[in-house]
């Protein structure tokens, strides 16, 4: 089959078009608003985008009175947010704060979830909360949004990029120095109303011994710095082979 999105209808009894890009990791993003009414919200538009220094991205359509989320909103006017592993013992919990609720209530204590303090990002004198079990967690500060266009009520979406600064990690969930997803569980969103777990990996390299490659890959800052050396010294042999050479010329 094939259709033109927009243009044509697909036939099919559901739209397909999210169950073709998959599994997507959540966006489970908290906040605080300026006002300090903490905010927690799934986004099943979120992804790494480079890791020296490390970038993320959540998108978040608008409501259907096209208003912007209020993830957004705080992220916004805040410069700050958090990211939470959504997990499937937390799947319940994460459901749970996907609700529409107004913008005064509080999704941890709607969702029944303990919080922690932030270390870094603070709104005022107040820390962003973040979700006590989850294990693996992101500060972040606001880098920019990219609005793009849509079509009414909720097609119109806002692309949050934050700069990670900081990074939690719970120690019970490595296994020889390894995140392990046996241990995490993470869940991600599917198509429909389907979600997916990851329980087990599986591994291969690309082909090739270039360090370059399998630095990036495998998101090593260690790898880069010492890669990063070794240009910043090959080019100042050039520059000095260069200078040699215009000296020779010029006798």
């Amino acid at each position: 089959m094939f259709y033109q999105p927009g243009k044509e209808d697909h036939g099919l009894p559901h739209d397909p078009f999210k169950a073709c890009v998959l599994p997507r990791p959540i966006g489970w993003i908290s906040t605080l608003s300026t006002n300090g009414t903490a905010n927690l919200a799934p986004y099943s538009q979120f992804n790494n985008l480079t890791f020296d220094p490390p970038y993320v991205m959540f998108s978040a359509n608008q409501t259907p009175s096209a208003q912007q989320k209020d993830s957004v909103i705080n992220a916004e006017a805040t410069g700050v947010f958090c990211w939470n592993l959504a997990t499937w013992e937390l799947r319940e919990a994460v459901n749970a704060t996907a609700e529409d609720v107004a913008p005064d209530i509080d999704e941890f204590t709607h969702a029944g979830l303990d919080k922690v303090d932030s270390t870094l990002v603070r709104v005022g004198k107040s820390a962003v909360p973040m979700v006590a079990r989850s294990p693996v967690r992101f500060e972040c500060e606001h880098y920019t949004t990219l609005r793009l266009p849509g079509n009414p009520p909720m097609g119109a979406v806002d692309v949050v990029i934050g700069k990670v600064i900081g990074i939690h990690i719970d120690e019970a969930v490595l296994t020889d120095g390894k995140i392990d997803v046996s241990k995490t569980q993470p869940i991600a969103r599917c198509g429909y109303f389907e979600y997916a777990v990851v329980r087990e990996t599986f591994e291969m390299r690309v082909p090739g011994e270039s360090k370059t490659m399998l630095a990036g890959m495998e998101g090593s800052v260690r790898a880069n710095k010492v890669l990063n050396a070794q240009r910043e010294e090959d080019l100042e042999e050039r520059r000095g082979g260069g200078l040699a050479k215009a000296a020779g010329e010029h006798r």
